[in-house]
């Protein structure tokens, strides 16, 4: 498991289950809770008056004042760099195509167990994405022949680096194994990777896996395995 620290808020209506996730990832040594708050509006405004930002944001989507989407289109805006976990009640996996393009880096069922949760945002934190096996099954289907393709920029656009580093990205490297694989710095990785995400116009790292299959970069069968 990698240890790698890193800091969380934690945004949801239901005080109890705030303060249980943040007691349960306080006893860990990977995650410190810096932000706890109730609704969106909470969030943003402990955003915008502390010091410590959050890594990643633990969101919710039914909240009152400002629910989890709203919330979302903000933080994309205000705060591109936090990854965005959304755990929701209201799970359903049809609906993953739409939290990857409201900028989701994941999308989990509150009934998922709290170990299982502690992996999962880990390795949001470090390859940038997460999908449930049962959503790669939904992933799959939304990309055959017969459902349009995202109105992004050509594969063209792109550099050989930067087709290098997203296939890459893709097959799940980190940015450090990157840099090691093409003899660059990982601040050089992650460099190109901004340049991508702009250049192609999704908003994470599991955007770009969609991107790539659409593109024919990759195909499912090489990201998606077992």
């Amino acid at each position: 498991m990698n240890t790698t620290h890193f800091n969380l808020a934690i945004v949801d209506d239901d005080k109890l289950v705030v303060e249980l996730l943040k007691n349960f990832f306080q006893e860990t040594t990977t995650i410190e809770v810096v932000i706890t708050a109730y609704n969106g509006v909470e969030l943003i405004e402990a955003l915008q008056e502390n010091d410590t930002l959050p890594d990643m944001v633990l969101l919710d989507l039914r909240m009152d004042k400002m629910n989890g989407i709203d919330t979302m289109s903000v933080l994309k805006k205000e705060f591109p760099d936090i990854k965005i976990v959304v755990l929701s009640s209201h799970y359903k996996r049809s609906f993953m195509g739409f939290m990857l393009k409201s900028g989701a880096n994941a999308f989990l069922p509150k009934e998922i167990e709290a170990t299982k949760l502690l992996d999962i945002l880990i390795e949001v934190h470090t390859k940038g994405h997460y999908f449930l096996p049962e959503q790669v099954d939904v992933i799959k289907e939304q990309l055959s022949s017969n459902t349009p393709k995202l109105t992004l920029a050509s594969k063209d656009a792109l550099s050989e680096r930067e087709l290098e580093v997203l296939k890459l990205i893709c097959l799940q490297l980190t940015a450090r194994e990157i840099g090691e694989r093409l003899f660059i710095t990982q601040r050089t990785v992650e460099g190109h990777k901004n340049r991508i995400l702009l250049k192609t116009g999704v908003k994470n790292t599991a955007g770009l896996v969609l991107y790539s299959v659409q593109h024919n970069l990759i195909h499912p069968d090489d990201y998606f395995l077992g």
